[in-house]
């Protein structure tokens, strides 16, 4: 079994991590209210998602 002989050190650990990065995350326009939601998530705004009330709690607000 592979052992590391010393300590890898915190800028090895950067240089590994350089690419870790947030994405931002896609909004598209609801088709029914034209707000922005995120894509293939119900409009937290009315409630659909593909053209279709799914959650009538959020679409009550």
């Amino acid at each position: 079994m592979a052992v590391p002989k010393k300590r890898a050190g915190k800028c090895a650990q950067g240089h590994r991590r350089s690419h870790w990065k947030a994405s931002v995350p896609e909004m598209v326009k609801c088709s029914n209210c034209n707000e922005m939601a995120l894509t293939h998530t119900v409009c937290g705004n009315c409630g659909f998602y593909g053209g279709k009330l799914v959650s009538e709690k959020l679409a009550e607000k």
